[in-house]
């Protein structure tokens, strides 16, 4: 799978760059993948305007309905929130995006956590692919 990331913050990404090559390096997909880093500002601003919740989120995800098109969708990330949640969780900021990322990715694949079944089998997955990149829970 192809990751085509997009920088739309002041922040160098080149190691977040090769962070997420190696996480999504094994798995098999035909289609690509945007990531896209945003401010805390435009994060917000999407949540408001496509889930009407008027604060920042950490990731969202947005799939795409052009069957021309070989990209499975957009996923949103903000760099800000990673960090205060990846102190508030007492893991590493690398681990934190490569969750996000994930997450992210798994809710284009058709993932989902409305109940506590889907959550559960969202979160094995999610760890699966984070275990392959060497991204464990500490």
């Amino acid at each position: 799978m192809r990751i085509n990331l997009h920088n739309q913050t002041q922040e160098d990404i080149i190691e977040v760059e090769s962070l997420l090559k190696r996480i999504f390096k094994p798995i098999r997909e035909k289609n690509n993948l945007q990531v896209i880093f945003v401010t805390q500002n435009e994060i917000q601003e999407l949540n408001k305007k496509f889930r009407n919740i008027d604060r920042p989120t950490d990731v969202l995800s947005f799939i795409n309905d052009d069957e021309d098109d070989k990209s499975l969708g957009d996923v949103f990330i903000s760099l800000e929130q990673a960090r205060i949640q990846a102190k508030e969780f007492e893991h590493s900021l690398e681990r934190e995006i490569g969750f996000l990322a994930v997450h992210g990715y798994l809710h284009l694949k058709g993932y989902d956590h409305y109940t506590k079944a889907e959550e559960e089998i969202m979160k094995q997955e999610q760890e699966k692919i984070l275990k392959k990149a060497k991204l464990e829970r500490s």
